[in-house]
């Protein structure tokens, strides 16, 4: 797993471009740990440059006493976490350039065709 071990983590410090450097030094999958306040796009970044797991800490209440309850997730930040994940993989598609049908109608209306 890449982390960063302070709680909470500042966004500068989240260098998610180590998942490629310890996968490549270590030929291996690597994760991301999250400790970050503000949101979870630091992991929904690092699903997008490979990462096969992600690690967050999750809280019924932000405020409550503790190191890390600022740095975790509550139960809706979890669930939006988890889903924008998850379309990630429709996202970055297959690699292979096709038309779709969506787009026929206006390549009709530009090209003719």
């Amino acid at each position: 797993m890449h982390t960063n071990s302070s709680y909470p983590m500042k966004l500068e410090e989240a260098n998610i471009r180590c998942i490629d450097t310890l996968r490549n030094e270590f030929n291996c999958n690597v994760g991301y740990s999250g400790h970050e306040t503000s949101s979870y796009a630091v992991c929904v970044c690092a699903v997008v440059v490979g990462a096969t797991s992600i690690e967050r800490h999750i809280t019924l209440d932000r405020s409550l006493y503790g190191s890390d309850q600022s740095a975790s997730l509550e139960p809706i930040g979890l669930i939006r976490m988890v889903r924008d994940v998850r379309r990630i993989e429709s996202i970055m598609g297959d690699g292979v350039k096709r038309i779709w049908d969506s787009e026929v109608p206006v390549r009709k209306k530009l090209r003719g065709v």
